[in-house]
């Protein structure tokens, strides 16, 4: 079983993180120009939220800002320890002024 979580575009800052609630953890919702990421909003290493992290738009990544882990925004794979583990990404689709996130 599947569900939609709904995010209004106005509430997602432009190079930025935003948390909104849906999934197991939450949901780190991330809009870089035109293009959205959505994964857990848990870094796998210590479960901190990777919503406060810093999005680096040019390497499409969050850091988490308990241990400087970064995830990839794309796969969810993690760039550097001390994360080992990848965090869950899901789909995501703009209908008019909301974006829709897939979460199964």
């Amino acid at each position: 079983m599947s569900w939609e979580v709904r995010a209004k575009l106005a509430d997602l800052p432009p190079g930025g993180a935003a948390h909104i609630d849906g999934g197991p953890y939450g949901l780190c919702v991330v809009r870089i120009g035109d293009d959205f990421y959505a994964l857990d909003d848990r870094c796998s290493h210590q479960n901190w939220p990777l919503s406060e992290g810093e999005v680096d738009p040019l390497s499409r990544t969050i850091e988490c800002t308990k241990h400087g882990s970064t995830f990839s925004l794309v796969d969810g794979a993690p760039q550097c320890l001390p994360a080992t583990q990848r965090v869950a990404t899901y789909p995501v689709r703009v209908e008019g002024e909301e974006l829709v996130v897939e979460v199964p």
